[in-house]
Parts: C-alpha cells; sequence; structure tokens
C-alpha cells in the first residue's frame, strides 16, 4: 500500500520500491481492495512481496521502516525513518482502510522533505 501510495502522490522523477524482511506469498486482497477504494491498483503491478534485496538499487535515497512487532532492518550508507504501523494480516478491511490513510497523510508530510533538497 505504501509504495502504491507514494507512486500516486510523489513529484515526477521520484519513485517508491516497497520491500519486507520475510516477504510471502501475494498482496492481500484486502489491502487491493483499499487501495482501489482511493483510485490506486496495487493488484496487478505490485502482484507480489519482494525481500529487501529485490528492491534495492543505487539510487535509492531513504528507507522508510513500518515495522511495528518485528525489528526494522538497517541498510547502511541509507537514511531511515521508522513508522511503526502493525501488520494488517489477518485484520477486517476496516483496518486496511485506516492504515491507507495513515500512510497517505505520512507521505504527504514527507515528500515534501524529500523534495526541499532535490536539485
Amino acid at each position: 500500500m505504501a509504495e502504491g501510495l507514494f507512486n500516486a502522490l510523489a513529484p515526477a522523477g521520484w519513485e517508491a520500491r516497497s520491500a519486507g524482511t520475510d516477504p510471502k506469498g501475494s498482496v492481500r486482497r484486502e489491502a487491493v481492495e483499499a487501495m482501489r477504494e482511493v483510485g490506486i491498483d496495487i493488484g496487478h503491478h505490485y502482484n507480489y512481496p519482494k525481500s529487501i534485496a529485490e528492491a534495492m538499487a543505487p539510487d535509492v535515497r531513504v528507507a522508510v521502516g513500518l515495522c511495528a512487532e518485528e525489528a526494522c532492518p538497517v541498510i547502511p550508507g541509507v537514511p531511515s525513518l521508522h513508522w511503526p504501523l502493525p501488520n494488517p494480516a489477518g485484520a477486517g478491511i476496516e483496518v486496511y482502510r485506516h492504515l491507507r490513510d495513515d500512510l497517505a497523510r505520512r507521505i504527504r508530510a514527507l515528500i515534501p522533505e524529500l523534495t526541499e533538497d532535490t536539485p
């Protein structure tokens, strides 16, 4: 959800890549549904959870950890933020909606900080 939201809200030239420390199976249908409600389709493009190794590239400018129950990974040489959000796995759609809205608020607040240093 965070990747889809950031990519929908960010200015041109910015891209998020989402990853997890222990990715499983597929993106949950509740996440796809909650995002579809705000016009963002994560069902086809972001169709499987990725590992951190898959998301890393030389152009990574910041890492945002959403870990609440587990320790967030440290990526040497990359500034990081920690947004401790609960894992919604197994929860109902209302929890996913709440997390979607919380993520959108945080991302909107983060974007000006990221772009103020952009040449």
